[in-house]
Formats: structure tokens, sequence, C-alpha cells
């Protein structure tokens, strides 16, 4: 059992105006991948930092497998950290820097040898071994960090932004490569991230933190659909997560929002809720030339920008003054200053409080 139970820890560095981390709690499953998603500032690095013992919180404790560790450095908690450098020792060869841990660690040279070949078997570096790291790529050289990470066995694997410094394609690639070792290592492993396709695509759950405290924890395609709030809607997904002001009207057990002029049937959940968020992503909503038929209920928008982005067009429109974003197929017929109509898929439209912009019913 690895499991991590972080429970209302805070941390606040000297001179700061407000609070790196806020009485955070966040429970990890043993040999779950957990991603820490947020902006820069949020608070991530540190609460990572904190699991690995290299920063100490003023408040809370962190516990890894029932045992308390807030309090011991981080050589003694069984973990192995990756960094958003790569830390690969240049006067090394990959094989010396793989075995590194291990030596420092005195085990016997056979033992090293077969966890050294073991994890570069894994990473698809076994070319490599005699190799200095001026003579690898970024990605080769990123990979013998996690798998300099991955022959300890540790109990924890901590990773923070791994994959930042490579090009958009190594990026592509590795995540992929990263995601089958972890399932195949079957380690507990928190991984800290501002990029969402990483987080979507890597995590088993994902935590969403702004501002020092997590906002949303769940898994990757509940954060996408069913965002808690606002702020988590507008920052997962490209584009993100359309949001129309309207205000619910009840009558005769029905409920209605009216946005501007124009009206939309809402469920009964929001009848009381007064001015509201609708949230809706930009691929469930049908874009027509035309007015909607056979009962269909749309809203009248006036096209704005249209983006061709090779597989979709992505077009901006407005609706009663407030923009939203669509996708569409290519050979939709739309140019700027068109009227068109906009079907929202209405199972998937999200409802939230306009003055806290937290999801009704969460």
């Amino acid at each position: 059992m690895s499991e991590i139970r972080i429970e209302s820890i805070s941390k606040t560095y000297p001179g700061g105006k407000s609070a790196a981390v806020s009485d955070v709690s966040l429970t990890v499953g043993d040999n779950e991948f957990m991603v820490l998603l947020g902006p820069s500032g949020c608070g991530k690095t540190t609460l990572l930092r904190m699991i690995a013992g290299l920063e100490y919180p003023d408040a809370g404790r962190i516990t890894i497998d029932d045992r308390d560790v807030t309090d011991l450095p981080p050589r003694k908690r069984g973990i192995a950290m990756v960094f958003q450098s790569y830390a690969v020792f240049p006067h090394l060869t990959v094989f010396d820097n793989i075995a590194f841990g291990l030596r420092m660690q005195k085990r016997p040279a056979e033992e090293v040898r077969g966890r050294v070949e073991n994890a570069a078997a894994l990473l698809q570096l076994e070319p490599y071994l005699q190799r200095y790291s001026a003579q690898l790529s970024g990605g080769q050289r990123q990979r013998v960090a996690v798998a300099r990470a991955i022959v300890m066995e540790p109990a924890v694997l901590l990773m923070d932004e791994p994959l930042s410094n490579l090009d958009a394609l190594l990026r592509l690639q590795f995540r992929a490569e990263l995601k089958k070792l972890v399932s195949e290592v079957k380690t507990t492993t928190v991984y800290v991230t501002h990029d969402q396709l990483e987080a979507l695509s890597l995590g088993d759950r994902i935590a969403v933190m702004r501002a020092g405290r997590i906002v949303q924890v769940a898994e990757p395609m509940t954060v996408y659909d069913r965002p808690a709030t606002e702020f988590v809607g507008s920052f997962i997904g490209s584009p993100p997560m359309n949001f129309l002001r309207g205000t619910i009207r009840s009558e005769a057990g029905t409920a209605q929002v009216k946005i501007g002029d124009q009206w939309l049937p809402a469920p009964a959940a929001v009848a009381q809720a007064g001015d509201v968020l609708v949230g809706i992503r930009a691929e469930n909503i049908q874009a027509s030339s035309a007015a909607p038929s056979n009962g269909g209920v749309g809203l009248r928008a006036e096209t704005v920008v249209v983006e061709p982005l090779g597989s979709h067009l992505l077009v901006t429109a407005t609706v009663e003054g407030q923009l939203v974003k669509v996708i569409t197929r290519t050979d939709f017929e739309v140019r700027p200053g068109m009227p068109i109509w906009l079907e929202p898929e209405a199972d998937k439209l999200r409802w939230l409080g306009a003055a806290d912009g937290v999801a009704i019913g969460v």
C-alpha cells in the first residue's frame, strides 16, 4: 500500500501576502495517477514539494502508507522525484546516471546492473547506456531522469512538469510512453502540470487548484464535462467552456432561462436559481444557417470570426452580445457577419450560480 493522505495542509512563505497552499486535503489511492492541475502560482508545486519533504508545512500533516512523514526528510519517505529540469549528470554515462541512487545505497553490483537494464528497457534507453548527456536529445535526457527515479522502486513517484522542456511533438510521444510506463510499474504517482491536455490524458483523477486551494477533484472526463466552478470550465478545454449569463423564470412547473431576449428550456433543479451562468462546450453546439425545425430550440447568433483548423472550423459568434465559440464541420458555409442558429445539446448544459460561479447542485 502506498496511499497518500494530505490533511489540512497550509504553507505561507515569508513575506507572502497570501498562503501558497491553504487548508488542502487530498487522498491519493494506492497505485493511482493523480494530477495536480492549475495555472502558475496556484500552489501545485508547493504542495508536491511538501509531499516530497522539500518544503515543510505550517499546518496539517502528510501520511504515506499510514506512516506520518510530515517531519521526515525526503530520503526517509520512500519517494522519488522527477523535476522540470532534466538534472542529468553530464560527467556520467546514461548507465551511471540511472544507477546513481542505487550505488548511493550501496546495492550489490549485480542488482544494480539488473535493475538499470530493466529500467532502460522500459524507457527504450538500451542503445544509449554508454552515452553521455551531451550526446542525447531532450526527450532522451528526460527518459534518463524518469529511469533514475523508477529504478529505485519508490513507494511514491512525484513529477513536477517533466514534459514542459520538450517540443510539442516530443511531448506528445513521451506522454503516451509515460502513461504506459506508470501503468506497468504500478507506483502511486503525483504529477504536476499546467497543461490541461497532459492532465486529461494521463491522470486517473485530476485535482484542479486555484489560489492555493483545490476546487475540484474528479476523473478527467467528469472535470471536463461537469466542471464544479466557472473557473474549472474556463481553464480546461480548448476552446474553454462557453458561459452565457441568463435569468431563470419558472411558471406552471416548468423553467426557462432568458438570455437577452431569447429563451431556452431549463431543468426543474434550477427553477429557483435566479441569475445563472449556462455552460456549454463548443463541440456540444449544433450550428445551422436556418432556424431549428421540428420543435428544436436554438439561439440566434451573429458570426464574428471563422477559423479553419484542419479537421473542423472554430466559429466565434455573439448571442445577445455574449461571445460563444462553436466547433462545426469544415463544409459548413459560414462567414463573418452571417447570422446563424445555435442549438445546444440539452443534456450537456451546465448550470452555475451567476454570483459565485459554482455549479448548482454541487
